[in-house]
């Protein structure tokens, strides 16, 4: 029986594992330093939320999406440990379907089309270079 998948697929794979883990990267990112570095009163302006909890909470949570961001990516790019891709794109899953009950259960159903794109790419990375197409580890060069 012949694999499911043919070389050619394979290329193709990786090209949109590679741009799911970029994607992913750039939106937390985004997200984090927004939430990070931004006045709470434009935060509060652009999303109701913050407004409501402690600023220590909503600088916790833009550095768990700043934190998302590179462990989705960087142990990938370098191979220094790239099973933390997969452990990291795997909170994000969580992270994804914990704000999609936060938002809707405060009424805020203008922002889940974002996480309901999120949370398939995380998804997608965390299968792909889980199981499908993982990352191998960078071997120690001999010197």
């Amino acid at each position: 029986m012949t694999s499911f998948l043919l070389p050619a697929d394979n290329r193709y794979l990786s090209a949109g594992l590679w741009l799911a883990q970029i994607a992913v990267a750039l939106v937390f990112a985004a997200s984090g330093l927004t939430k990070l570095f931004m006045p709470i009163a434009e935060l509060t302006a652009m999303m109701t939320w913050p407004g409501d909890y402690p600023l220590p909470f909503v600088r916790a949570i833009g550095m768990v999406d700043l934190l998302g961001a590179a462990g989705v990516l960087l142990p990938s790019l370098t191979r220094i440990r790239p099973w933390l891709t997969v452990l990291a794109a795997g909170c994000c899953v969580l992270l994804q379907i914990l704000a999609i009950g936060f938002h809707a259960s405060r009424g805020e159903f203008s922002v889940l089309p974002l996480n309901f794109v999120l949370l398939p790419l995380c998804v997608l990375v965390l299968w792909g270079r889980g199981k499908s197409m993982p990352i191998k580890e960078r071997t120690a060069s001999r010197e």
